[in-house]
């Protein structure tokens, strides 16, 4: 094994590339699509009769978690 691999990365090895978090403003724009794309389903589910508060929080926790699966992955 290479002295960079392992679960102990050493800064200082420029082969080892530790993954940076995401800017904001990515963060942001995932967040806005995740919302776009839920809100058309939930907008089809207000049409036939769901409460629009349910689809309201229906959308919102499906964006965060697309956003957060997409982070994690």
């Amino acid at each position: 094994m290479r002295p960079c691999q392992g679960p102990y990365l050493r800064p200082s090895c420029p082969s080892c590339v530790t993954p940076s978090p995401s800017p904001r403003g990515e963060l942001t724009s995932q967040l806005a699509v995740a919302c776009l794309g839920a809100g058309v389903v939930t907008t089809l589910a207000v049409v036939q009769g769901q409460d629009p508060f349910t689809a309201l929080g229906i959308t919102l926790f499906s964006a965060v978690a697309a956003v957060v699966v997409g982070q994690v992955l």
